[in-house]
């Protein structure tokens, strides 16, 4: 089992930066990709960003050139650098990890992102 934790959430400015952290813990060994994933209400749960353990990147088009995701291997830890923010990008985030060799799909419990004047 892989237990993810997120913090970093909370309110900010339209063009303003929020940074969310996800640390996973359990049963890490052979953890590969890592994600984030954003909710708004009456939306869909949509990928936001991917890394894997080798450092490969996806970003959605929506967030390109303003959100960043990278990884501390180290700490198996996920983050994710939101900048240029706006009030479309109000959402519960969500961190999402799997393992090589699995078809499991683990989450975290979410975060609130906030973006208003």
């Amino acid at each position: 089992q892989v237990h993810l934790v997120e913090s970093g959430g909370g309110l900010v400015q339209p063009g303003g930066s929020l940074r969310l952290s996800c640390e996973a813990s359990g049963n890490i060994f052979r953890l590969n990709t890592m994600a984030w994933y954003r909710q708004a209400p009456g939306k869909q749960r949509d990928l936001v960003a991917a890394i894997t353990s080798g450092g490969s990147t996806n970003v959605a088009d929506s967030v390109k050139g303003r959100f960043t995701i990278s990884r501390d291997n180290a700490k198996s830890t996920v983050y994710l650098q939101m900048n240029s923010m706006k009030p479309e990008d109000t959402a519960i985030y969500y961190c999402q990890a799997n393992k090589l060799y699995s078809d499991i799909d683990y989450w975290g419990q979410g975060t609130q992102v906030t973006v208003s004047s």
